[in-house]
């Protein structure tokens, strides 16, 4: 999906070095996610259980949104 792609290629330009281990591990659990999951999550609109993923989701948005639209 076009804007995971983005999403995420935002964020690791800009947060992802920043993250901790567990804040690492979470991501690398986002990516288990289904692209649809992954995107309604990220963008807010669903929550998740993962408390990891939920810190992170928030993180991911801001990075998108300190950027120049694609």
């Amino acid at each position: 999906m076009l804007e995971n792609d983005w999403l995420l290629g935002e964020f690791l330009a800009q947060g992802y070095a920043q993250l901790d281990q567990e804040g690492r591990n979470a991501f690398e659990r986002l990516l288990d996610y289904p692209d649809n999951v992954l995107y309604e999550v990220v963008m807010g609109r669903q929550t998740t259980a993962d408390a990891g993923i939920a810190r992170l989701a928030p993180l991911i948005r801001a990075a998108a949104a300190a950027a120049p639209a694609p």
